[in-house]
């Protein structure tokens, strides 16, 4: 009798550490579900990086608007529609265009005529406090803001889906695009932001340049 009881507590003993079909069953079904969770996982997008800034990553959201090199430092197409942004660059662009030009020319001796006696003598750099005191400067904010305002409803509309694209108001009155294919239409576009671009950073540096030196044109 005593060695049957104690053959019973070995057996018990020894079954404890046996493993369960339960439990084995459970492992399978994890690594199952662990397989199929790794499969419906999407891979993860491969790393471009930036024409003009190779050591960073290049905006996905510039992709196909004409003259994307990935210039974009500040992330700004993550948050904001890029109609809106290109529409904003050619507006600059252009205005800053028209800037270079009329900035020199005043330095250049071109004026208009009859030329107000509170003008004479004024060089581009000094002309700015000169017309603010004259009240010339309120004027030129009174008109730019209604010819804003009126521009401001195509950009609402072209946000809204109305197919205008970005800096298009229909003025070709030389008619650099009539008759024009999508390529040849395409690379017009290209100049044109390229040329933006370039007098963005132009008039920068010839106000900063008239500045410093307070010399007449080229400001050297």
């Amino acid at each position: 009798m005593f060695k049957a009881t104690i053959l019973s507590a070995l057996l018990a003993s020894a079954a404890a550490f046996a493993p369960t079909n339960f439990a084995g069953r459970r492992s399978t079904f994890v690594q199952e579900d662990a397989a199929a969770e790794a499969e419906a996982e999407p891979a993860a997008p491969a790393y471009v990086a930036s024409e003009s800034l190779p050591f960073m990553e290049k905006p996905a959201n510039l992709a196909g608007y004409v003259g994307d090199v990935g210039f974009d430092p500040f992330r700004f197409s993550d948050f904001l529609p890029m109609d809106f942004l290109r529409e904003a660059e050619l507006k600059h662009g252009r205005i800053c265009q028209l800037a270079v030009v009329g900035f020199a020319a005043v330095d250049l001796g071109f004026h208009i005529y009859p030329l107000p006696e509170a003008y004479e003598g004024l060089t581009s750099v000094t002309a700015h406090d000169a017309l603010v005191k004259y009240g010339a400067m309120g004027q030129l904010l009174l008109w730019i803001s209604l010819a804003e305002i009126i521009s401001s409803v195509a950009v609402i509309q072209m946000l809204q889906g109305s197919g205008r694209e970005p800096g298009d108001f229909g003025l070709d009155p030389i008619g650099f695009l009539k008759g024009k294919s999508e390529e040849e239409v395409n690379d017009m576009k290209l100049k044109e932001i390229t040329h933006c671009r370039l007098a963005m950073f132009a008039f920068s540096g010839m106000v900063t340049q008239a500045v410093l030196t307070q010399g007449p044109f080229p400001y050297v």
